[in-house]
């Protein structure tokens, strides 16, 4: 598989004709994707069908002609369930398992698809499968006082990892007023944004960020050197949800330059730097000469600084600060997850910091709850843009709107890539999970 993957990658590099480069990378998908190869995950599907507008013979008769094709919706209850004997089955524990489900269908529910049941096959299974994430590691404290802790988290599954080190620094806060954790040698964590809702739903106001793989570029440079690594708050209210702020500190990710693509529109200027300086709105070449790796994404504010994109800059490198110095840990291409000599995945050693506030140490909290929720009524009830959707949001309620439309709805919809990916889990593992799930909901 990584020798029809590189010569993917020299094909996409060619520069004869789109027509040309189309029949042959056409053919290499096909035997890349019988090789084992997921299109819904694998990147290089991607280019082949929004840049060269591929569609492989497997997939046509999969659809089996169909020109829209509306996914079944699946009880929440039902596909947590699923995720935890998935990590069961992979050894990890009863109470990491729930755990770790548990973060995943909170994505769902909030209507975070990317990092929901989306991410349970390629970012955990996969990655344990190749041996670059454990799914019995032990946590380590490595130190720690009554109001901090620092921690190791042995290249465990990040979506226990994480948990275990918020809710330390909760009980912490609890006690002391205050609490911080910092812990590294973890991996992916799932969506920040549950962490820092653990802490508001605590009556706590909580903080979190995580390293990744380097993707953008500083301010005056072009190299990616910095992961797109989210800020994250959560805030009490008096409203139905928490304020939670939850994003990455890039203007896109790669999965927006695709949605580009398939939209057949330029990537907005700014967004995007090539190795020459260029910022670059060509969306299908973009496409390609990031996974050539000529391509670096640019912070919250663009290119340079006239729009000021040296303040993402600075968030960006805050958090991996944050996620690195305490713990001595790697960054850049040390946790790009790829062994440059051989082309074969590697670990991916994240980390982690989590800060919790307890209110109470210093206000009542219901008193702190309707502070903030008459600021955000306010600015919910602020003049509308005659030329805007007629309503303004706060952070987090486009999440609470998506989890009161699904579970209106019956669950979450469930699209057929995610389905293969259901199935093959289903039927590679050897311990129960083709007798639990012999048919599944959609089949």
């Amino acid at each position: 598989m990584d020798e029809l993957k590189q010569q993917i990658l020299d094909l996409i590099g060619n520069t004869s004709s789109k027509d040309d480069v189309k029949n042959d990378m056409t053919a290499l998908l096909e035997q890349y994707k019988a090789a084992g190869a997921n299109p819904a995950t694998d990147v290089l599907f991607q280019i082949g069908s929004s840049v060269y507008g591929i569609a492989l013979d497997s997939d046509k008769k999969a659809a089996g002609g169909a020109t829209a094709y509306n996914p079944p919706t699946v009880d929440f209850d039902y596909m947590k369930k699923f995720m935890k004997d998935v990590f069961l089955s992979y050894g990890v524990t009863e109470e990491r398992a729930e755990t770790c489900s548990d973060v995943l269908i909170e994505a769902d529910k909030r209507g975070i698809d990317s990092h929901g049941l989306g991410r349970l096959k390629p970012i955990y299974c996969d990655r344990m499968d190749n041996g670059i994430l454990f799914p019995d590691r032990e946590i380590q404290v490595l130190k720690e006082t009554d109001t901090t802790a620092l921690v190791d988290g042995g290249l465990g599954l990040g979506l226990y990892i994480g948990p275990y080190c918020m809710q330390m620094a909760i009980d912490k806060a609890k006690k002391h007023g205050v609490g911080f954790v910092a812990v590294g040698n973890s991996t992916h964590y799932g969506i920040a944004g549950y962490y820092a809702t653990m802490a508001s739903d605590a009556g706590c106001v909580g903080f979190t960020g995580t390293n990744a793989r380097p993707s953008i570029a500083p301010t005056f440079g072009v190299e990616p050197m910095l992961g797109t690594n989210p800020l994250c708050f959560g805030i009490p209210t008096d409203d139905d949800f928490p304020f939670v702020i939850d994003c990455a500190t890039s203007i896109n990710q790669r999965g927006k330059i695709e949605k580009y693509a398939r939209d057949g529109v330029d990537t907005p200027k700014g967004a995007v730097i090539d190795d020459k300086g260029i910022e670059r709105t060509d969306t299908e070449g973009i496409l390609r000469d990031m996974v050539l790796g000529k391509c670096a994404l640019c912070p919250v504010g663009g290119a340079g600084d006239a729009t000021g994109g040296y303040k993402g800059y600075g968030w960006a490198t805050v958090v991996e600060l944050l996620s690195i110095a305490f713990q001595s840990g790697p960054w850049g291409e040390n946790v790009c997850g790829i062994d440059r000599s051989t082309g074969k995945p590697c670990p991916m050693p994240l980390g982690h910091f989590f800060l919790a506030i307890d209110v109470e140490a210093l206000c009542d909290l219901s008193t702190f709850k309707k502070n903030s929720g008459e600021l955000l009524r306010a600015l919910r009830g602020s003049k509308k843009a005659p030329t805007g959707p007629g309503r303004i949001w706060t952070a987090g309620e486009q999440e609470w709107d998506a989890r009161c439309s699904r579970n209106a709805k019956g669950g979450m919809p469930v699209p057929l890539p995610l389905q293969k990916n259901m199935i093959a889990l289903r039927d590679k593992m050897p311990s129960g999970l083709k007798e639990k799930y012999e048919k599944l909901p959609f089949e």
